[in-house]
């Protein structure tokens, strides 16, 4: 007897799973059953699985019956003049979506020309096999699947002309990049989301080739020249607002320039660019902590008494100002009103990023890496016929993850940029290699891509072949410059009087058990005493009970909590979280007793 589940819950026994599968496989071509039902027979567990519930992964594939596809050329036919729909042929049972557990049971064949008697289903095309996403890579059959997943990831974090109406649009964070070109290389995907209107990468000359080791592991060389020339310069837009809110009381915000007496006025310097409204003006060019919006804020918590003496003293600075470590030019001011009638102000901030050291760039076979050096064009190797590279690109990246793909669109770029046309890169279906390597040797270059490549710096000829072509390459969205971070003294935390967390709020860098020991392992010992100081805090000590003291400097006692004035005392140097240990476990009723002992 086989177990039944639908939709995860048991709901009886058959005697015959395999069979009662079939009959619903049957029922459903047949119409008797909604076309969403999928039947999965578990022989392992002689168990079958029916479900109908949402949120399925389902794919269409045509129904296969004694090796012949129910799919006919009349029904294509009809088809294409408009006779006959999508809808017809899922009805009819000729098409059938499948889920991930019914795709178990089916045997599936990617070409006619594959079937044999034991197939069930054929692929309506087998780029159907891909998502939007992975469809995009090109010659994505010749990778393995983790690097075609990676890939996909990397176009959508591909920096681009992202909408056409960026001037209008104040979005979080995002970049634009400046001279976007439409792929050599190309995949059918590229013309059904009309790509064409809305590119997010640059075709470059690209050599296989390390380079004095500063492409290690994933690194890339880049050409300083080409950069400077406007190859991968993008924009970085960063918007901030402020609003003029309303307080229980009739109090409110005042986007002004802030009076010197109120709470937490910064310096002046910070305020130079704001006009007489408190809004700074378009095109100033303005760097980390200059304020772009001067607003004033109401204390929040008044007492009865305090509503008759708040003056402008208690009134707290809360403008906006430009976050820390970025800089850039006023792009966009906005005044407007919300829907409430309070004044909203808007400022956009436009920061020019070229390519630098650290900047993250990937190809559209998962390739991903940073640049580990900028050279000069006459330092960069050229082919015979004088063609300088944009990318130098690691060779040991290629065996571990096996992309041939990558390889071949460098071949199949280098067909097009010769040729003056686009190669079609479509998985399964897209031009065939010996087909690009055929249209290369007419074009006067060996058909194995390789090329004569001289040294820029000393002119030698090196003895290798160097592997050289054109590939689309993308700009990502992760750049050092967002990513940079350095203090030295700086904010810290009321409670622990430890450095503050993170790089919005200056925050320190922490130094963990393992770079200890790196520091002891260089000699270094003293360097820590530096880096584990940043609370250290001298605290009185009662020499008697071992609690902490107080000690008054004017009249030069120490007077204990337990012991009572003019305590025998002794001043510890310890860290600041530990004297909060202290104070927490007095707190619990527990006696913290510190034993001193003579040094030494």
């Amino acid at each position: 007897m086989s177990d039944v589940f639908l939709n995860g819950k048991f709901i009886g026994y058959h005697e015959n799973g395999r069979g009662l599968a079939e009959l619903v496989k049957e029922r459903r071509r047949k119409g008797e059953i909604p076309y969403y039902v999928n039947v999965y027979y578990s022989e392992e567990e002689d168990t079958v699985y029916i479900f109908s519930n949402h949120g399925r992964v389902r794919r269409p594939l045509i129904v296969v019956k004694d090796g012949k596809p129910l799919l006919t050329d009349e029904m294509l036919e009809k088809l294409e003049k408009g006779e006959m729909k999508w809808s017809d042929l899922v009805r009819q049972g000729v098409i059938e979506y499948l889920d991930a557990n019914e795709e178990e049971n089916a045997y599936v064949a990617l070409y006619p020309e594959d079937l044999t008697k034991e197939h069930t289903h054929l692929e309506i095309s087998p780029m159907v096999i891909f998502g939007t996403q992975a469809n995009m890579l090109p010659f994505a059959q010749h990778a393995l699947s983790p690097k075609v997943l990676i890939g996909a990831k990397m176009i959508k974090q591909g920096i681009a002309l992202y909408t056409k109406n960026f001037t209008q649009r104040m979005d979080t964070d995002s970049s634009l990049l400046h001279y976007p070109q439409k792929p050599i290389v190309q995949t059918l995907m590229y013309k059904y989301i009309n790509y064409d209107s809305c590119p997010a990468g640059q075709n470059v000359v690209i050599a296989v080739m390390p380079f004095q080791g500063y492409n290690m592991d994933d690194a890339i060389v880049m050409n300083k020249s080409s950069t400077e020339r406007g190859l991968f310069r993008s924009s970085y837009y960063r918007p901030y607002v402020a609003e003029e809110l309303r307080y229980p009381g009739g109090q409110k915000d005042r986007i002004t320039i802030p009076d010197k007496d109120v709470v937490g006025y910064r310096t002046e310097e910070e305020y130079r660019y704001l006009e007489e409204d408190g809004i700074i003006y378009p095109s100033a060019e303005v760097k980390g902590g200059d304020v772009l919006i001067g607003k004033v804020s109401p204390p929040r918590f008044l007492t009865s008494l305090d509503e008759f003496t708040a003056g402008i003293e208690a009134n707290k600075e809360t403008s906006e100002a430009v976050r820390f470590g970025e800089k850039g030019v006023v792009e966009t001011v906005l005044i407007t009103e919300t829907e409430d009638g309070n004044k909203y102000v808007k400022v956009k901030v436009r920061d020019l990023r070229p390519p630098e050291l650290g900047d993250k760039f990937a190809s559209r076979h998962g390739q991903k890496g940073v640049i580990g050096m900028l050279v000069p064009q006459e330092d960069m190797p050229f082919t015979a016929s004088g063609v300088i590279p944009d990318i130098i690109f690691n060779p040991h990246s290629i065996p571990s993850r096996m992309t041939i793909n990558h390889l071949l669109e460098i071949l199949a770029g280098k067909v097009g940029a010769l040729a003056g046309r686009y190669v079609d890169g479509t998985p399964f279906a897209g031009e065939k290699e010996f087909d690009l390597r055929k249209e290369l040797l007419k074009l006067g270059f060996r058909d194995d891509g390789l090329e004569t490549m001289y040294n820029g710096m000393t002119g030698e000829e090196f003895k290798a072949r160097i592997f050289v072509g054109n590939m689309y390459y993308l700009k990502l969205k992760y750049m050092v410059a967002n990513k940079l971070h350095a203090r030295s003294r700086g904010p810290v935390q009321l409670l622990t009087r430890q450095p503050t967390e993170g790089r919005s709020k200056e925050g320190g860098l922490r130094l963990g058990e393992m770079e200890k020991d790196c520091f002891i392992a260089h000699g270094a010992a003293l360097a820590l005493k530096e880096r584990f100081d940043s609370d250290k805090v001298v605290v009185p000590v009662c020499k008697n009970c071992g609690i902490v003291a107080v000690y008054n400097r004017y009249r030069d006692i120490g007077i204990c909590p337990i012991c009572g004035e003019e305590a025998p005392i002794t001043f510890v140097e310890m860290s600041y979280a530990f004297k909060l240990l202290l104070d927490e476990l007095k707190s619990l009723c527990i006696y913290p007793k510190l034993i001193i002992t003579p040094k030494g």
